[in-house]
């Protein structure tokens, strides 16, 4: 395993970090359901990453029913001891509970939401806090005081953002900087083979202010894993089998994707899940890939990236693959050599 610093901050996590999604049996009311996994597996699965090196856990209060996932996560930190060596985030904003505030940035809620989160993650302070969208209803000066005052209070070590507009981002550091509040440390945002979009802008604007990038869903929910054939549906019981999810990725630029996946993991002796983890991991400004693990043998699979190492060549092999139209004005700079 290797470790990288968190952004600009200090702290060091594992260039890998356990996603917290999947932890516990969550019932219909979760988007969850029927594809998460037990108590002991989740347990298993925390213990053998540690094991391996991790000291990064990601989690936020919207997954699993009622807090689920903290909850599980809270009571295997609580049973096992490994509090202190382990760099624990969380998320808030989306809904929870009832009534007028249920969801949101506000100081209201963000004050109430940290409360609830550490008391069922059974710790004192949540190391990186992050919002788990932006909220346009609110000022992105009423969240930030919010957060800082958590800072300040000792409840919250870092913060970060996920799911942010480039435009939002960008003024979220200006009023942080300006006004002398904690800032973000990190952005974690979707960015895998197939889908490279913050590559436009989040990607330039977090190398220019230093903060680090936690992608999600590095996998495409498990179409980069290479179980997948084209033309052929996928099982019921997995991810992409629920709902219309797979016709996002069943297209011909994705297979294109997944056979090149597969002829530099064969090259390399590997798997197409390590090869797409480790091409994250080449990139610019990635902190740390997140990814899920229903059971020990995806947790395994997953976990030979750690030290996986691309080629240059791997790189570009993979990066021609997985070609995306930039747009406007991204097209017409480039046409006119002025990057």
């Amino acid at each position: 395993m290797k470790y990288r610093n968190l952004g600009a901050a200090g702290v060091k996590v594992s260039n890998l970090c356990l996603g917290g999604m999947t932890f516990g049996e969550a019932d219909e009311s979760s988007f969850m359901h029927k594809v998460g996994s037990d108590e002991a597996t989740a347990f298993a699965v925390l213990d053998r990453a540690v094991a391996a090196g991790i000291n990064f856990i990601d989690t936020a209060d919207v997954y699993g029913q009622d807090g689920l996932s903290e909850r599980v996560l809270g009571t295997w930190l609580t049973n096992g001891g490994q509090r202190d060596k382990l760099v624990i985030a969380t998320k808030f904003r989306f809904t929870m509970g009832e009534g007028a505030n249920k969801s949101g940035g506000s100081r209201y809620r963000i004050i109430k939401c940290c409360e609830d989160s550490l008391r069922r993650l059974k710790t004192d302070r949540i190391d990186l806090y992050q919002i788990h969208a932006q909220d346009l209803a609110v000022a992105e000066d009423e969240t930030l005081r919010a957060l800082d005052d958590l800072v300040r209070a000792g409840k919250v070590v870092y913060t970060g953002c996920s799911n942010y507009a480039a435009y939002r981002l960008a003024n979220s550091l200006w009023e942080s900087k300006t006004r002398q509040l904690a800032s973000f440390a990190t952005l974690q945002a979707q960015y895998s083979l197939v889908a490279r979009d913050i590559e436009r802008e989040h990607v330039p604007l977090c190398r220019t202010a230093g903060l680090g990038i936690l992608p999600w869903s590095p996998l495409a929910s498990g179409f980069l894993s290479g179980k997948y054939e084209q033309g052929k549906p996928p099982a019921a019981d997995t991810r992409l089998g629920q709902g219309d999810r797979y016709k996002r990725w069943d297209n011909e630029r994705n297979w294109k994707i997944i056979a090149a996946v597969r002829a530099v993991a064969s090259e390399l002796s590997s798997t197409p899940s390590a090869v797409s983890l480790a091409w994250l991991l080449a990139k610019p400004q990635v902190t740390s890939v997140i990814f899920g693990a229903r059971n020990l043998e995806q947790l395994d699979a997953n976990l030979a990236a750690a030290d996986l190492e691309l080629t240059a060549n791997h790189v570009d092999v993979l990066d021609k693959a997985s070609a995306f139209p930039l747009g406007y004005p991204y097209d017409f700079i480039g046409a006119n050599g002025v990057w």
